[in-house]
């Protein structure tokens, strides 16, 4: 038997008795309440509809560990984080508690939208994705633990092998979402341009759509997308609801495309990106989700790490602006 999909989001079953809808109208109001507060505390005005997010891989050379890091972005004024799991790993290893963490987190009005690991979870060999389901549950587990809402499905195992047959990596997509759905955390088909599979952003939306599943959503990055030569025009025929988080970068122009590596990212604005254009089509699709800063720059990891996410920060919010405006 396959499995049960969940009801639509805010779908009121006929049965439902008085009370029961009066507490959902509480439980909706308090949600809609909580959203404007955290946009207040992160200043963020009505020009700049999405959450900003700060991915630790930009201040990953600074070696700093997650207690750090947290007070670090929690100050610069982000409304969220997206951490390693190796770094909850390794917090865990020297003797850290992950619900201590979380709480940590939502202390300093941050929430953990996202969360990055590797498992392969598309490959043909079903050995291989049997270790990968399990190792994806242990790392939502510790996901969930913290508060975490996702985490990033990359096709990881698969990068250097053409051809995979994309209606079964959505099969193996709606298996990874099934569990998911069992630990409380919603993997994102991630786009990855240096990768022979997924590597483009419509393979992803395939993969996405043919999964079945209603919690199925990619996780597309700017410089991914400039990477594996994705069409930008493809985000237009997305829904708002088809990403809850975008990968949010620049690059320069040189070196050209096919040499370019994920270290050559710079702040968003200082490369030469389309940001705008990206702007207004998320605009047109009625994206509101979240805007992480993921880079791997090793100037950037020279610097100040509070520094780098002041400016990270400030950056984003000057592209957003300019882009919608």
């Amino acid at each position: 038997m396959g499995a049960r999909l969940l009801p639509k989001e805010n779908e009121v079953p006929i049965k439902s008795t008085r009370r029961e809808l009066l507490v959902r109208g509480s439980a909706t109001l308090g949600a809609a309440l909580a959203v404007g507060g955290a946009r207040a505390a992160g200043q963020q005005a009505p020009a700049e509809p999405f959450a900003y997010c700060f991915n630790t891989s930009t201040i990953m050379g600074q070696k700093l560990d997650l207690v750090e890091i947290v007070e670090i972005v929690g100050k610069a004024g982000y409304q969220a984080l997206e951490p390693w799991v190796r770094e909850l790993d390794e917090y865990v290893k020297k003797g850290g508690n992950l619900k201590d963490l979380g709480q940590r987190i939502r202390d300093r009005g941050l929430t953990v939208e996202s969360a990055i690991d590797f498992f392969d979870w598309v490959v043909d060999d079903e050995s291989r994705r049997k270790k990968a389901l399990e190792q994806a549950r242990r790392s939502m587990d510790m996901v969930r633990q913290i508060g975490g809402k996702r985490i990033a499905a990359p096709p990881v195992g698969a990068t250097n092998r053409p051809g995979v047959d994309l209606l079964k990596a959505a099969a193996r997509y709606r298996a990874l979402l099934v569990l998911g759905e069992q630990m409380g955390v919603v993997p994102q088909v991630e786009v990855w341009g240096f990768s022979q599979t997924l590597g483009r952003l419509g393979e992803a939306a395939l993969v996405a759509m043919e999964s079945g599943h209603p919690r199925a959503c990619i996780l597309a990055d700017v410089y991914h997308l400039y990477k594996g030569d994705s069409r930008l025009s493809g985000l237009r025929l997305l829904s708002g609801s088809a990403m809850h988080v975008l990968h949010f970068n620049d690059y320069p122009g040189k070196p050209p495309r096919t040499a370019i590596t994920d270290g050559h990212r710079v702040y968003p604005g200082d490369g030469v990106a389309p940001l705008k254009t990206i702007m207004q089509d998320l605009k047109q699709i009625g994206y509101r989700g979240v805007l992480s800063l993921e880079l791997f720059n090793r100037d950037l990891w020279k610097q100040d790490a509070a520094a780098v996410a002041r400016t990270g920060l400030e950056k984003m919010r000057a592209v957003v602006r300019a882009g919608l405006a």
